[in-house]
């Protein structure tokens, strides 16, 4: 499959509820390649089966609410947060509020594309040091494995994990499928003894900058 087919066939749909045309509109062009972007009135508008993931740009009093809605509606929709605050116990609060990412308004166009990327591949996108937070809050007596020896593949898809990639993105870098990519993730949980590739990036970065064993 070449990359353009495959890019068709993942394309999203991407709902945004945000009070403010110029930020939907910014969104829309941004990611108008990979997703098709619809602008929501409200979480009970949404019908089942319509988006895979909705941006929520509200007000901070109105957010917590707002992401409960989502919930009853559709459990399984992924939501990302947009916003002002970047002090962590608020971004943790989000992440425990059911939200698979965060994004600071001042974030950039790469940040914004790669966010959605990532939280479509099921994982979360936060700053770095909020996620080490979350997973030692989830996980802080994880055994970790003394020795990981990793082949030449695995470390750049280690090292392009780090950097914040999407599978797709990977696949595109390394001149792969994606399911090579996601075969290649799970070797490294497996390895690294994680659950999923959010502490799988956190244990790598931990691990690098530790001095650790993974070679």
């Amino acid at each position: 499959m070449n990359a353009t087919a495959e890019k068709t066939r993942t394309r999203l749909r991407v709902g945004v509820l945000s009070s403010d045309p110029l930020r939907v509109e910014g969104l829309r062009a941004l990611l108008s390649e990979n997703c098709e972007l619809l602008q929501l009135t409200a979480p009970d508008t949404l019908r089942e089966g319509d988006l895979s993931m909705v941006l929520i740009d509200t007000r901070e009093e109105d957010l917590f609410p707002m992401m409960a809605a989502f919930r009853r509606a559709r459990p399984g929709l992924r939501l990302i947060v947009l916003g002002s605050r970047t002090d962590p116990s608020f971004i943790q609060r989000v992440v425990a509020g059911g939200a698979k990412g965060y994004l600071q308004y001042t974030a950039s166009p790469r940040e914004i594309t790669m966010a959605v990327e990532v939280v479509a591949d099921g994982s979360i996108w936060a700053p770095r040091k909020v996620l080490a937070s979350l997973i030692d809050t989830i996980a802080p007596d994880e055994p970790r494995p003394p020795d990981i020896k990793l082949t030449p593949r695995e470390r750049e898809v280690i090292d392009l994990l780090i950097d914040g990639r999407a599978n797709r993105e990977i696949a595109s870098t390394l001149g792969v499928e994606t399911k090579t990519v996601k075969s290649h993730v799970g070797r490294l949980l497996q390895k690294f003894g994680v659950a999923n590739r959010v502490a799988l990036t956190v244990r790598a970065i931990e691990m690098q900058i530790d001095g650790g064993s993974a070679t």
